[in-house]
């Protein structure tokens, strides 16, 4: 199969399992929005936040390395498969014994059981890394697809009637642990792993390289991507942590909706041409412009349809998180274009040049949320620093990005004038319609606004852009 058709293959499944999740977790969010309070999802905010990073240590970089290295046998993955296991049950005890001094940090004693319940999912997550990324590696998309989507259904609606029935913040807590033990379970029962108890020391060797600066930027990422919620749930207040959360939590469906669809695809389609660095940058650069056209009057979009959004799917008691979602809808643009770099540093195997790009993303959003919160303590200005830091994070990245791919950085910055044009001659005319003819009904609002901005995108830059992004969407016409 030639590449344009495995890309575009890859990115339908992907796309079937995102799509109808992003449907399923909105209606699951709405219905638990309305069952429980913003206190209780920060509570478990906090929890699955460092649950995040014990599923870190657990893949320690293992995934993409399995998924690059050609050269590993069945006997290998076997011993890597025990590997992760064992690591799995070891850092759930570790996760299970330290809930008290969770509990003590945040000052909530309610910490303590959801975090203890919680340390089941990191056992299960572990377990089911390698079964996962063989299923990548055989590209097999829509085994992965099938598979999600049903784990989303059962999870959600579980989590739900709990809800309903008075579970409380436990209902979160259920909804992870069936959905890491259900995805587990699927995963290995679909592939042909063969279980062994013995983990040898030369299968570890293989990948050792690789996972390494693999493993040490997933912990980098961790820390830029969590940091905010972890320091606005212990110095600004769990409550307030809700509101960010569900903020957060919106402005990342459009950014599932594309790039969480590509992404996965990326590294198990580059790898096979790793070796053709010129070749790939072309490929990559079909792939990004496109991007760019379509990420950043997104962004203005959701900027305008922010309030009707809460509104309607979580209801008159989440307004706070409002503005929070307009400033974060601003970084979705870069978000979406800098989400596809790490497939393909790895394809070239420079997961060190990709750790280095880590550490400069992690100073800056670190660096950012520490200064908004130790000078004005509100959930606005963490947003306003996340803003900035994203900016700077794209700029470092994409020059060390284009210099792994041989290719001058500024032909990435004049790429971003016409898209950022065409975003603000949008931002000016839905500006206008929302002063001018404002919409009191939330649904009419939220349809007029969003058809819109649609129309608008897929004009202009269809007169200024050499893109049809008709073309794009609907057909996936990206790589050929």
């Amino acid at each position: 199969m030639s590449i344009k058709k495995e890309f575009i293959s890859g990115v339908f499944y992907t796309a079937i399992a995102k799509y109808s999740g992003i449907v399923i977790s909105l209606v699951v969010s709405s219905i638990l929005a309305r069952l429980l309070t913003p206190k209780e999802f920060g509570i478990v905010g906090v929890a699955t936040v460092i649950i995040a990073f014990f599923n870190i240590l657990g893949d320690i970089g293992i995934g993409p390395a399995i998924i690059q290295n050609k050269q590993l046998t069945d006997r290998d993955l076997s011993s890597i498969h025990a590997f992760t296991s064992y690591l799995g049950i070891v850092l759930g005890c570790i996760f299970y014994i330290g809930a008290d001094i969770i509990a003590y940090i945040y000052q909530d004693d309610c910490l303590i059981n959801i975090c203890r319940w919680l340390s089941l999912s990191i056992v299960f997550t572990c377990w089911g890394i390698v079964p996962l990324n063989i299923h990548y590696k055989s590209k097999k998309f829509k085994k992965i697809a099938i598979i999600t989507l049903c784990v989303q259904i059962l999870s959600g609606v579980g989590a739900c009637i709990y809800a309903f029935y008075g579970g409380g913040v436990y209902s979160l807590v259920l909804q992870f642990i069936v959905s890491s033990l259900l995805l587990a379970v699927m995963y290995n029962c679909s592939s042909n792993l063969k279980w062994q108890f013995k983990v040898t020391k030369d299968s570890l060797s293989k990948i050792k390289a690789f996972s390494s600066y693999q493993f040490l930027f997933n912990l980098l990422s961790y820390f830029s991507r969590n940091s905010d919620k972890l320091l606005i749930g212990k110095y600004i207040g769990l409550s307030q942590l809700g509101y960010y959360e569900k903020s957060y939590r919106l402005m990342m469906l459009p950014l599932q909706n594309i790039t969480f669809v590509i992404s996965p695809v990326l590294l198990p389609i580059f790898s096979t041409i790793q070796d053709d660095v010129k070749q790939l940058g072309e490929k990559y650069l079909k792939l990004l412009h496109p991007l760019e056209y379509l990420s950043f009057p997104l962004s203005v979009i959701l900027y305008f349809c922010s309030p009707e959004l809460i509104l309607i799917i979580f209801g008159e008691q989440w307004k706070p998180s409002i503005s929070p979602l307009q400033i974060l809808s601003f970084t979705l643009g870069f978000q979406i274009i800098i989400s596809t770099t790490g497939g393909v540093f790895q394809a070239l195997g420079e997961t060190k040049r990709l750790f280095h790009t880590g550490c400069w993303g992690a100073f800056f959003i670190i660096s950012s949320f520490i200064i908004a919160i130790w000078y004005w303590k509100t959930i606005i200005a963490v947003c306003i620093a996340y803003l900035i830091a994203q900016i700077a994070n794209v700029i470092q990245c994409f020059c060390s990005l284009f210099i792994a791919l041989r290719l001058n950085p500024l032909i990435f910055f004049k790429s971003l004038i016409k898209p950022m044009g065409i975003s603000f001659i949008i931002f000016i005319i839905m500006w206008a319609q929302d002063s001018i003819i404002p919409i009191s009904l939330p649904w009419i609002s939220l349809l007029v606004k969003t058809s819109l901005g649609i129309i608008l995108t897929i004009s202009i830059v269809h007169l200024v852009s050499p893109y049809n992004l008709y073309r794009l969407i609907v057909k996936k016409d990206v790589i050929s």
